[in-house]
């Protein structure tokens, strides 16, 4: 047997049946599950692909993969063939098992950020690798390292890396023939700052060797039940993931991708959705700067990265004692112990209800 942590939420059981016994009802800031409603053009599109009792590509569809390709271009300045992006089932099983599909393990070190989405640690450990937690490359020296994953924007800080760090993560990556895995689903809700893709030409130098970009439709389009995600970039890499796939039966079911491929197509549903983010996002900060927290990074992403300089479980306890539940920093490694994060995915009358709380 592989040995696992803990699935970190399981310790969140205690303070969620706190902040339910509030008379006003829980305020659930924690998962960063998507609450509004799944956009028109995914269902319509689900329900007109219904009747499909083949088995689905695993390779995708044509217009899922020109869908993807268009959204890239037309929204983030990176240009890929449509034939190098390959589906998944969700962006969290791509992270879980991306080690695995590339040959990673006993003996290698997987590169993680210091505060990561603890599936990054548990895909390496999955694979039989060592996961190393750090912002730094230079600690490792000149061992061979076969991967290294980016976040940006970070869950669970929101901080975004500039073009200019990016690139110098794929130099060293480059010269040591590791792949850079760039986790890049929030890169539509961009506040103060911009995020950029590892395959943007200002980073990536006009090649995407080595490189992988993993996307996801669970945030910028609601789409977290259908499970629908992609990964694009290095020709050669997607082959070979693919090939994997192949065998392993990891499809992403027919009717998904037609809705997939129709809400990538459009920008108009993404643009509403990031709009209540922002005005969520406008409302819960300054209550909590107010009620004694600080907000640090938090330029982008779906969370406040927030801390009153006590222990995370003690802000967690004052929070659920108001019947408001947030996740806390040590979720994301021992760095986050004095931070907790909030979601901004509860809808606008539970957001309410936390600001009259806050004050």
């Amino acid at each position: 047997m592989i040995a696992l942590p803990d699935f970190p939420w399981d310790r969140l059981a205690p303070y969620k049946q706190l902040a339910l016994a509030h008379p006003g009802g829980i305020v659930d800031l924690s998962v960063g599950t998507p609450v509004d409603p799944v956009p028109a053009v995914a269902q319509e599109a689900l329900a007109g692909a219904s009747d499909s009792p083949g088995y689905p590509l695993t390779h995708g569809t044509e217009e899922l993969r020109r869908a993807a390709a268009g959204w890239l271009a037309r929204r983030h300045g990176v240009s890929v063939d449509p034939a190098d992006v390959l589906p998944t089932i969700g962006s969290k099983e791509l992270v879980a098992w991306l080690p695995t599909l590339l040959g990673v393990g006993a003996g290698d070190h997987v590169v993680i950020p210091a505060l990561a989405y603890p599936t990054y640690d548990v895909g390496a450990r999955l694979a039989g690798a060592t996961p190393y937690a750090s912002d730094g490359l230079l600690g490792l020296g000149p061992e061979r390292v076969p991967l290294v994953w980016v976040n940006s924007p970070s869950n669970p800080t929101g901080r975004v890396l500039p073009a200019e760090h990016l690139r110098k993560v794929v130099s060293w990556a480059r010269e040591r023939g590791a792949v850079v895995a760039s986790d890049e689903c929030y890169i539509e809700l961009g506040w103060e700052e911009r995020p950029v893709s590892i395959l943007h030409p200002d980073v990536c130098e006009g090649s995407h060797e080595g490189l992988l970009a993993v996307h996801s439709l669970s945030k910028r389009s609601n789409l977290a039940g259908y499970r629908a995600g992609f990964v694009t970039g290095d020709p050669v890499l997607i082959k070979r993931l693919l090939e994997v796939r192949k065998h392993a039966g990891m499809m992403m079911p027919a009717p998904v991708q037609t809705a997939t491929a129709a809400v990538l197509a459009d920008d108009r549903h993404a643009d509403e959705q990031r709009e209540r983010y922002a005005a969520r996002r406008a409302l819960l900060r300054p209550a909590l700067e107010k009620a004694g927290w600080r907000v640090d990074h938090s330029t982008a992403g779906l969370y406040l990265w927030a801390t009153d300089e006590r222990g995370c479980w003690e802000q967690v306890q004052a929070l659920a004692e108001m019947g408001i539940l947030v996740a806390p920093g040590d979720f994301y490694g021992q760095a986050g112990s004095s931070h907790i994060r909030i979601a901004m995915t509860a809808s606008d009358e539970r957001v309410n209800a936390a600001l009259l709380r806050l004050q």
